[in-house]
């Protein structure tokens, strides 16, 4: 006979306080932008979006060959997200990037390279807003963007692949860079 652990129950939809549209457009956001450079897979852009809701991403920049909301593709796992996170489209990622730099957010490029910090030795500052550029599924970020970024932020990878997809490193960087931020406000 099995015991139920009231502790372990899962909770409904209606329990969980979810905000509504208008709510989240006026909550305070996470001082994180999120750059999508030339994303191929319209799942991979939906995902992105989804994560970045879970966490009160600012903005979403989309660049390149990375498809814009309306989509089915995109609505299937963006789940509805694609209306609260605001989101907009760049012809040219490295036309965001210096924008960006030019009004004082730092630049972060997600990708292997030489003489880049490890994601946790990754230490965002305080009252900084950061920009963490997600590249291309095959080719990565491209190199110029790479060569205008601040920083160069890697995931640690011990197995044999070396490569994650771009919505689980997006998940994993915005998680860990939130809760660094906000273990700093506490």
């Amino acid at each position: 006979m099995s015991r139920k652990n009231p502790m372990n129950r899962k909770l409904k939809n209606e329990e969980l306080e979810r905000l509504e549209i208008s709510e989240f457009k006026e909550a305070e956001k996470s001082p994180i932008l999120i750059i999508l450079d030339n994303i191929r897979s319209l799942n991979n852009i939906g995902s992105v979006f989804r994560t970045s809701d879970a966490f009160l991403i600012e903005k979403i920049y989309l660049c390149g060959i990375t498809a814009q909301p309306p989509h089915n593709d995109i609505r299937k796992t963006a789940l509805g997200s694609t209306e609260t996170v605001d989101w907009e489209y760049y012809d040219d990622t490295i036309d965001i990037v210096k924008k960006l730099k030019a009004e004082g957010v730092k630049i972060c490029s997600i990708e292997q390279a030489e003489n880049a910090t490890m994601l946790n030795d990754f230490k965002p500052q305080p009252k900084t807003k950061y920009a963490f550029v997600f590249g291309n599924e095959v080719k990565g970020v491209a190199q110029d963007v790479v060569n205008a970024s601040d920083e160069v932020i890697e995931i640690p990878q011990y197995g044999t692949k070396h490569s994650l997809n771009i919505s689980v490193s997006c998940g994993v960087v915005i998680w860990d860079v939130f809760s660094k931020i906000h273990k700093s406000d506490a």
